[in-house]
């Protein structure tokens, strides 16, 4: 239970607002809970937007920014990119503006170090797109965009390239991008300009099929963790010299396992002694814990525990690291699990009803 006299987070989530093919949207925007020691508030409205299903904040939380994952935007063929200022004592947002993510569906973006830039892969137009912020910050002219060229052999999901995420790296400041389509992590340098050049030397392979979606860093910095989505790996990459090596490739799902399944979030504990990672499918609706060797770069998997719903978009550690949040985007609830790292387990706790969640943010 919360403490006497503490105050509770704010827990932020992004979500889907319309029917798309492979989701049932039914939320109204960015939506908002108090979060407290495994206990979840009541649900509260902070914005209305177009299928905000990724957000990011600025580093002092004073500003929120929303891709708006469609196929049309403000009546052009092509996704968005929404910015708000954000009230640090109430969490309120106010719409600052809106524009193109300069491709089609965005499902990820980030800010850059500096936080002078906001950068955006385009998922389904396989791209990447970067824009200035302005002094209030609103989301100025777009600075870049690089278009992804090639596919892979999965005859559905890998006819042309899918940018999928966007992460800096916290030692070379290089910005990495996993791309389903194109099975590889391609890097660039992001200049002062906000121009990006690809660095070929620091493109990561993964096999034929195996489909990456979302990196993690350990909180050493020494290792990238890497979960596909296609075939349900993880792979752990050590810092080299000049870019990664891979160190160990674990599967997500049980010995045997012959059913459907796609993994989703990655997230490593606070300690960096355990790796976390969700599965969805009707057989597979789990989230995978492994113990991390962080001397010898391996996984061993410790636990699949299920996930409290359908399809288990993403989820996070609480701040006190205790606790995982889960967003089950297609039972529309929020699932509470209790994270115990010495055993390890994760015990599920409760579920709160929330329509068609899928980013989960704590501030």
């Amino acid at each position: 239970m919360p403490s006497p006299g503490s105050s509770p987070e704010e827990l932020i989530i992004g979500t889907y607002t319309e029917r798309l093919p492979h989701v049932d949207g039914k939320a109204d925007g960015i939506l908002s809970c108090p979060y407290q020691a495994g206990v979840i508030g009541p649900m509260r409205l902070l914005a209305r937007t177009r299928n905000p299903s990724f957000l990011a904040l600025s580093a002092g939380g004073r500003h929120l920014y929303a891709v708006n994952e469609t196929i049309e935007f403000e009546g052009e063929p092509g996704g968005g990119v929404t910015a708000f200022a954000r009230d640090t004592r109430s969490g309120s947002l106010t719409l600052l503006n809106s524009c193109s993510s300069g491709g089609v569906e965005p499902a990820h973006l980030e800010l850059d170090p500096s936080g002078r830039f906001l950068v955006v892969a385009n998922y389904r137009s396989g791209s990447v797109a970067v824009f200035g912020l302005e002094d209030d910050g609103s989301i100025g002219p777009m600075t870049d965009h690089v278009q992804h060229e090639g596919s892979s052999v999965h005859p559905v999901r890998q006819t042309g390239p899918h940018a999928h995420m966007i992460m800096f790296d916290p030692a070379t400041g290089d910005l990495l991008v996993p791309d389903l389509g194109l099975d590889a992590v391609l890097g660039y340098e992001l200049s002062d300009e906000g121009k990006l050049a690809e660095r070929p030397d620091r493109r990561i392979a993964m096999a034929a099929g195996a489909g990456p979606r979302h990196l993690a860093f350990h909180p050493g910095g020494d290792y990238l963790l890497l979960v596909n989505e296609l075939d349900n790996t993880v792979v752990v990459l050590c810092r080299a010299e000049h870019g990664f090596v891979t160190t160990d490739i674990a599967s997500t799902l049980p010995a045997g396992f012959r059913g459907h399944s796609q993994a989703a979030a990655i997230r490593v504990s606070p300690s960096g002694r355990s790796v976390l990672v969700s599965n969805r499918g009707m057989d597979s609706d789990t989230i995978a814990l492994f113990r991390f060797d962080v001397e010898r770069g391996k996984l061993e998997l410790a636990d699949l525990a299920p996930a409290g719903g359908r399809e288990p978009r993403e989820f996070i550690f609480a701040s006190d690291g205790r606790f995982v949040l889960v967003a089950d985007q297609d039972t529309d609830a929020l699932v509470v699990m209790e994270f115990s790292e010495e055993v390890p387990q994760l015990r599920y706790l409760s579920s709160t009803p929330l329509p068609t969640p899928v980013c989960l943010r704590i501030v």
